[in-house]
């Protein structure tokens, strides 16, 4: 029987990558596992992409694939459009997906020109939930939770479906971990709900965008943007995240951005809060 309550799609997902920076870095694999309500029937789809890139040593060393093995694969802009279609009205589960998979994820979706939005997609992570009770990785988790030998791990469909795997002995092991995706959402949040954006280089203080890094941290945009406009430009230049950088265009710009909810499902809204036009 399926052991937690599913109220739409739940997409499964693992990535590898050239490396773990999701602004220089880019995807290699991606592989969804998509468990479709009531009873969790699953449909995988795996693409296997040219990160347009080298593949490091280092890089390949963790997880097989080399430059051969994506010779002449499709780039992500080109995968782009089906990828998005698979996972639209899913919610979102993986291991460590908040820290890695997610803002790699979103990061190249908008090279592809397409805004992959995380509003209103509620998020369970096997790590988090994992780290909260048993701290290890998903090798250890396999075999703690399911008594499994993992012998493929670092491909992604293998760490896809390991990660189901794993997310179905935590609900066994654990009678008390939330059964609804709201619940688990709120589970697995990691974010200090104060952030404006995904990374916290900018959070909310009595209702304004304040700097949240540097010698700069506690100083509010709006004052910044009319008395040192270039250390916002320097934002804009600089290796920070598209919706950090699209935030402090909006302010440069003098648009009102509200400060809305407080969950990660709420990380991109705020650029599209009519209000803020």
């Amino acid at each position: 029987m399926f052991k937690w309550q599913l109220d739409r799609p739940l997409a499964v997902f693992d990535i590898e990558a050239t490396g773990i920076n999701p602004r220089a870095d880019r995807i290699i694999e991606l592989s969804i596992v998509k468990l479709l309500p009531p009873k969790g029937t699953q449909e995988v789809k795996t693409f296997v992409i040219n990160p347009g890139i080298p593949i490091p040593p280092e890089s390949t060393a963790i997880h097989g694939i080399t430059d051969a093995d994506v010779a002449g694969k499709p780039l992500f802009k080109d995968l782009a459009a089906d990828i998005y279609r698979f996972l639209e009205g899913c919610d979102l589960a993986g291991y460590n997906i908040i820290r890695f998979d997610i803002p790699m994820l979103i990061e190249e979706f908008l090279r592809a020109s397409i805004n992959f939005s995380m509003e209103g997609r509620r998020m369970v992570d096997a790590q988090r939930i994992y780290h909260k009770r048993e701290p290890r990785d998903l090798k250890a988790a396999l075999q703690h939770y399911c008594g499994e030998l993992f012998l493929e791990g670092h491909r992604a469909e293998a760490d896809a479906l390991a990660t189901v795997r794993v997310l179905e002995g935590q609900f066994t092991r654990y009678p008390d971990l939330p059964r609804t995706m709201n619940e688990l959402d709120k589970y697995c949040d990691l974010r200090d709900p104060s952030w404006v954006d995904r990374d916290g280089k900018l959070r909310w203080v009595n209702g304004e965008i304040a700097i949240n890094f540097g010698k700069k941290r506690g100083e509010r945009v709006s004052e910044l943007a009319r008395n040192d406009p270039n250390f916002l430009k320097w934002i804009l230049k600089s290796d920070f995240a598209s919706d950090t950088k699209a935030i402090i265009t909006k302010v440069l710009e003098g648009k009102k951005i509200n400060p809305i909810g407080t969950g990660m499902a709420d990380q991109l809204a705020v650029l599209k809060d009519p209000d803020a036009e």
